[in-house]
């Protein structure tokens, strides 16, 4: 399997509000960029949609190293908390509804497709390619283009 690494960011003014996300993919000499902005959203669900569309514009199984900013994708998954809520019909260890539900099972299939290693990276911190990402989210949600996230409940 090919073997690759992506970076991705969310950016949300307010929150909810605004909202973007970036991408970086980075194979041998090749780079691709990627950003697409919404009207009304979270800064969580960028992050996760970042994820997610990184990952289906991969045309065949691959081993990723991703790399994100966002404590809430990366521990998710991690940390395992994502299938303890799916094992409980979506909710968490409180009691509460697991947010992002619609995000989250975009995603469980793509993890099974890839062999994918999360990596934490601190924000905002001199990466080179995170700080990029964050450029390119922050640039998609100010531009006049936005989409509607259909799935965002407030």
């Amino acid at each position: 399997m090919k073997r690759l690494s992506i970076y991705t960011d969310g950016a949300c003014s307010g929150n909810p509000g605004r909202g973007g996300y970036g991408i970086v993919m980075l194979y041998n000499e090749h780079k691709k960029e990627m950003s697409a902005g919404y009207r009304l959203t979270t800064n969580n669900r960028m992050e996760l949609l970042a994820v997610i569309v990184a990952l289906e514009a991969l045309k065949e199984p691959c081993i990723v190293d991703l790399y994100s900013d966002s404590k809430y994708v990366v521990d998710s998954i991690e940390k395992g908390w994502v299938y303890g809520w799916k094992k409980k019909g979506w909710i968490k260890s409180d009691k509460q509804p697991a947010l992002n539900v619609d995000l989250w099972e975009k995603l469980l299939p793509l993890l099974e497709r890839h062999e994918v290693h999360f990596r934490w990276v601190k924000g905002h911190n001199d990466n080179k390619y995170n700080e990029r990402c964050d450029t390119l989210a922050v640039a998609a949600s100010n531009s006049n283009e936005l989409l509607e996230d259909v799935n965002y409940i407030r």
